[in-house]
């Protein structure tokens, strides 16, 4: 047996954890936690929202099943943002992450708790959920390295889903090496989960990055800080014996209006199914008529944002307006993805900063509109919304705070940013923050 940390105090400072393990003591061979989005028989899975406070799932959702039998001990389950929707980890309904290098910033999100705990306990992997930016951009703010896989490449069976065609689970840690060996333990083909069954395998070696390309569109209204350690980084990966090309991709700027029309869509049907009757919370007035009762109880349980999302994603859907938003968000979808492939024919990766800033004060974001905080994802959309393999990795500092560097890949094309994390990690020295329990 392997004693384990004080996880109860270290969560009372940093809010990491929605749910965490009493025991004191593992017998596996390594401890892990997994986003409260995927469903454990052993802890409650809650998603962020109050709606599903209480619920206690019966089963393991797949990838944790797999790390379980691969010898790893769940701790717990880790605090994101209500059913994913955020970039601050701001809309939980269970407390707020903080980030380790500064409790008056953000984790990011929507995987803020995943990536603030692998940021903060020892030889830690987390288990992160990202459907528009959630991996990379906590791993981006935390200092962690993080990565998001081809759609399809790990099953979603047990996922409690945002946008169905977008959701990927990955795997963040402060350790490349630990990418490489957890990613290759959970992906696989899986029976419950259609979507993961086209799946080729994924290799055993590990790929080499010869050229990469930076699109003009991704240095944009990226803060100077940011742009210092981005370029910085690139003359880094010159030194790995990397081409570094600058090209146009011009499409990239209508991928996030796409993005949010068809990921409202399938959140606002997805949510559709929290009604008060089967998950969660059930205490609503059941003399109330039957469309009473849903949207009394709706409205009390559900965070702003989820109803904002629901709201939106319902009118884009409605007779008259499919064509209109739904149709065409679906076409950019198709061009953007053709934009990416177009440049695979000539480079092997796509670099990019991860965020366009460092992690905001909370006073920041609460300054921040609804569509200030949409705009901070623009340059983690794309690849997920094309259903590409990204990976953010920690690549300089700027004002104390950490800053990331983004490769994404070709589909089923992991084995190349796996191999990029590992040459980045023999040459980078992550400065990790002085955890206090």
């Amino acid at each position: 047996m392997t004693s384990l940390p004080d996880l109860k105090r270290i969560n009372d400072r940093y809010r990491m954890f929605t749910a965490v393990t009493d025991s004191t003591e593992y017998d596996g061979e390594f401890v892990f936690s997994a986003k409260d989005n995927l469903t454990t028989y052993d802890f409650p899975a809650t998603a962020g929202s109050k709606i599903l406070e209480g619920y206690r799932p019966p089963f393991d959702a797949t990838p944790v099943k797999k790390m379980r039998e691969a010898g790893g001990f769940l701790a717990g389950k880790t605090n994101m943002d209500e059913f994913g929707f955020g970039t601050f980890s701001a809309n939980s309904a269970f407390g707020i992450p903080l980030n380790p290098y500064d409790l008056n910033r953000s984790c990011g999100g929507s995987s803020g708790g995943a990536a603030c705990a692998a940021a903060v306990l020892e030889d830690h992997v987390a288990l992160g959920v990202s459907t528009g930016g959630s991996i990379v951009c906590p791993a981006s703010f935390c200092g962690v390295y993080g990565i998001a896989p081809t759609y399809g490449r790990v099953s979603r069976y047990g996922l409690i889903d945002y946008g169905n065609s977008l959701d990927k689970v990955g795997v963040l840690s402060t350790k490349a090496s630990d990418l490489s060996r957890y990613l290759r333990v959970i992906a696989g083909k899986d029976p419950k989960d259609p979507t993961s069954c086209a799946q080729p395998e994924m290799p055993e070696a590990l790929g080499k990055i010869r050229s990469v390309a930076v699109p003009k569109e991704a240095v944009q209204g990226v803060s100077k800080g940011v742009m210092e350690c981005f370029n910085k980084s690139l003359e880094a990966l010159k030194g790995m014996g990397v081409d570094v090309e600058t090209v146009d991709m011009p499409v990239l700027k209508y991928a996030m209006p796409a993005y949010y029309v068809l990921a409202t869509s399938e959140a606002s049907t997805n949510l559709a199914r929290y009604c008060g009757m089967r998950y969660g919370q059930q205490d609503g007035d059941l003399t109330l008529r039957f469309d009473d009762y849903f949207t009394s109880f709706r409205s009390q349980y559900f965070g702003d944002e989820a109803k904002r999302r629901i709201l939106l994603g319902t009118f884009t859907r409605m007779v008259g307006y499919a064509d209109r938003y739904y149709s065409k968000a679906l076409r950019v979808r198709a061009s953007v993805i053709s934009e990416y492939k177009k440049v695979y024919e000539t480079h092997d990766a796509v670099a990019t900063p991860t965020m366009p800033f460092i992690s905001p004060r909370f006073d920041e974001i609460a300054d921040m509109s609804a569509l200030d905080v949409y705009k901070a994802d623009f340059l983690t959309i794309p690849p997920n919304l094309t259903g590409m393999p990204h990976m953010s990795m920690p690549c300089g500092y700027s004002e104390g705070m950490p800053v990331g560097l983004m490769l994404t890949a070709d589909h089923w094309r992991e084995d190349l940013l796996l191999g990029a994390a590992i040459e980045w990690e023999k040459g980078f020295r992550i400065v990790k923050p002085e955890v206090i329990a």
